[in-house]
Formats: C-alpha cells, structure tokens, sequence
C-alpha cells in the first residue's frame, strides 16, 4: 500500500480531499451528490413517463384525426423528434461540462427541463390554436430534448467521479433508481387521473397537471445541484490543465475516441431500446394494439418498475462484486433468448399472464439499469469523459432508443405481425452482446485518468 504523506484538498471546505496518489471520499457527500444527481433523471424520466402513458390523451388533443393509429404515430412521432435534437445537446453541454464543470452544466439543463416540460402544460389545444398546437408541443419537445443531451451523460459521470472504486457501481445504480422513481410518479399519477376523471375532464384539462408539477420540481432539483461542489476528478484535471494540459477540442473528443464511442453505442443501444419498450411503448401497445384495459395495464407497468426498484440497489451491488461484464452479458443473453416467450405470455391477456411477462422483462432490463451508470463512464477518461459519453450515448438514443415507440408501431401497421417488438428486442439483445465482448471489465478499478478513490473510514 502506498504511504500517504499529503493532503490537497481543492475547494475550501470541500468533504472529499483529494490525496497525492489516493482520492480518500466522504460517504455523506457521495450520498448527497448521488441524491441531488438521481432527482435531476427522476425529473426527466416524470415527464416521459407522463408523455408516455397519457400518448393516447396527447394524441386527441393535438392530433386530431379519425384514425387512432395516426393519433398514436403523431404522438410518438413528436416524442421521438426530441431525441433528435439530444445529439446537439450533447455537443454543448458535454465538452462545456469537460471545461467549465460537471456541476455548472447540470444546473443548467436542469433549468432547461423544467422550463420545457412545465411549457408543454400552458399549450392551448389544437381545437383553440389548430395548426399551432402541435408546432409549440414540438418546440417544447424539442427544449427538452437538448437539455436531456447532456443529462444522463453529466449525472452518471458527477456519481461516477464521486464514489469509491469498489463501490461505484451500487452508487451508480441509485441514477436509474431515480429514472424509475420518475417514472412510477409520472404514471402513477396519469393511473390516478384516468380513475377520478372523466375521459372529458381528462381531455379538456387534467392532462395539464402533470406537465405543470415540473416548475417546482425543477426549483427542488436546481436548489440541491448548486448545493454541491465539483467532483475530486475534475477539480484535479482543472489543476493539471493550468500547469500544462491544453483544452480539448470537440473533434478530437470524437475523433480520438471513435472506438470507444462506437463500443459506449453498442452499449446504449441494447439499454436504451429495451428500456423504452418496456417502460414507453408497452403500455400503449397493451391499450392500443391487445385493446387492453388502460387503468389495469398501467397498474400492472407500474408494479413491474415497483419491482425493479427494490432489485435495483442490490443488483448494482452485485456488478461490484462480479464485475459489470458478466450482468450485461446475463442481460443480453436473457433478452435474446427470453424476448419471444414473454411477449407470447404478454399477449395472453390475462392479467397474470400481462404481469409475469411484464415482470421477467422488467428484471432482464435491471442487469443495464444497475451496470451502466457505473460501466459507462469509466469507458472514456477524465479530460473527455463528460464530452465524449454525451455525444456517443445520445447519438445512440437519438437514432434507437427514442424512436423505438414509433419504429415498432409502424411496423406492426406494416406488416400487421405483433411479435415486433419481440423481436426488435432480440436484435438490440445481439448488438449489445457484441459490445459487451468487447468492453473491459471496470469494476473495482479507479476511473481511467483519476486516482484511485476509497471510502473515508
């Protein structure tokens, strides 16, 4: 073991003290960063899970049109035109937050989503506006989407910077602990609409409110980030930089790093698809296509990401202990084989048979839930890490895990068959095993370019 002789600490008062060859952490700081950087996904994910489950609602009110399909297609189709602004989102806020700070960055696209989500609730209707309604629905969608471009990519980097070596990827997996609180919050609350209104009162006005509860979420959420100081990580590379590091360039983040990027997409791709199937696409493909009761079939989403929930933090413990590797692996290899019988139970109808299904996809999408806040990060080092993982994880979303409400309804009205989104599955599933023979194991191992970090004793 090395010997410790001296102790820098970066910013007066900060908690966690940086160590000449050691990163010695605080674990009531790592739990505060870890708090303030899940309620900022909890946030994000509150509003697409509300755009999700009330798609049907959001379809009639700014799409009308005598075809439900179309409603639903235009719905999804303003939802997934948010994922393609995520990219530019990326390129911004990513190398500013390589330059400027991780912490800086995600106060401002917490800013961002707040305003963008809490805008969409004040949008007339297209039976007040016509034409105009769904322009300002895309314009808001659009806010958001660029602000969600350095979201994802900032928070898992802020907790991965923060926690001890051996405990990263438990910390990490309290990022989508916050993904799924937003979710059941969101849908939870569009589940307790839909049982207390009416489908009028619903239409004309209570879609609004949960759209309008995100002004004083993001005000919580912008309070506890500006509470917090930078990660030892970055504050070490900002010394190194005035001593002789040049700033590095966007190109050189894409250019340089380009089989990382292509190995964190493969990544991102398996994630994200089988995480907006389940989460985003299932309920409307319970309602819509098997004309599914729609209060029992949130119910039942809401119970599997209940369950996922409780799993979470000991599965993300566990890719501590295996190494992130073999869980994505198991993930992988689960979806593959796993993908075709679940959906078959799924399209039973039965509500046992909807939630065991369900629930078997829930806890294969657990084994990217818990790995990848921790596994992801630690693919890029230091001086590029927020930079480069923005750009490589939200042009991945942008082009399969967003659009993947819309690439599966239209293909099931194309080719009628209703195994697709089995199948688009098990496509993803064989993407990503590819990508995780590719990856080295990170787990226990201090982040590419920072100091080996422990936990204060």
């Amino acid at each position: 073991m090395a010997t410790v002789t001296a102790v820098t600490p970066h910013v007066k008062g900060r908690e966690t003290a940086a160590l000449r060859d050691v990163t010695v952490t605080d674990p009531a700081l790592v739990r505060r960063a870890v708090r303030a950087a899940a309620l900022g996904n909890a946030m994000e994910w509150f509003d697409f899970g509300v755009y999700s489950y009330i798609a049907v609602t959001l379809g009639k009110v700014f799409f009308p049109s005598g075809n439900p399909t179309a409603q639903l297609l235009s719905t999804f189709g303003a939802f997934a035109a948010a994922f393609l602004v995520r990219p530019l989102g990326g390129m911004v806020f990513g190398p500013l937050g390589d330059r400027v700070g991780r912490q800086k960055v995600l106060a401002l696209t917490m800013i961002m989503m707040a305003v963008g989500t809490f805008a969409i609730g004040l949008i007339p209707s297209y039976a007040s506006i016509g034409v105009g309604a769904p322009l300002l629905l895309l314009a808001a969608r659009l806010v958001q989407g660029f602000s969600t471009g350095g979201e994802y990519a900032g928070a898992s980097t802020f907790i991965a910077e923060y926690a001890p070596d051996k405990k990263r990827g438990f910390f990490g997996s309290w990022l989508e602990f916050g993904t799924l609180a937003g979710y059941i919050g969101g849908a939870g609350l569009v589940t307790l609409m839909t049982a207390l209104l009416s489908s009028g009162d619903l239409l004309s006005w209570g879609w609004r409110v949960p759209f309008l509860i995100a002004g004083p979420m993001g005000i919580i959420g912008l309070y506890l980030r500006m509470r917090l100081e930078e990660t030892p990580a970055f504050a070490a590379e900002v010394e190194k930089a005035e001593k002789s590091r040049p700033k590095v360039p966007l190109r050189q983040m894409v250019t340089g790093q380009w089989k990382t990027l292509l190995l964190c997409m493969g990544l991102v791709l398996v994630f994200n698809v089988t995480d907006y199937m389940l989460l985003s696409y299932m309920p409307s493909y319970l309602t819509s296509e098997l004309k599914y009761d729609e209060t029992h079939g949130l119910l039942v989403v809401l119970g599997v990401m209940a369950l996922m929930m409780i799993v979470q933090p000991f599965a993300g413990a566990l890719t501590d202990r295996v190494g992130r590797r073999p869980v994505i692996a198991a993930g992988c290899a689960g979806f593959l084989f796993l993908s075709v019988p679940a959906l078959l139970l799924i399209r039973q109808g039965s509500l046992l048979a909807v939630a065991l299904g369900m629930g078997a996809l829930g806890l294969l999408l657990v084994c990217f839930t818990a790995a990848m806040p921790a596994a992801l990060p630690a693919l890029f080092p230091t001086r590029v890490r927020y930079g480069s993982l923005s750009i490589g994880f939200n042009v991945s979303v942008s082009l399969f895990g967003g659009t993947t409400p819309l690439v599966v309804t239209a293909l099931i009205g194309a080719t009628g068959n209703m195994m697709m989104p089995a199948y688009y599955m098990m496509a993803a599933a064989v993407v990503g095993g590819f990508a995780v023979w590719r990856m080295s194991e990170s787990a226990g191992r201090p982040l590419p370019g920072s100091a080996p970090a422990v936990e204060k004793r």
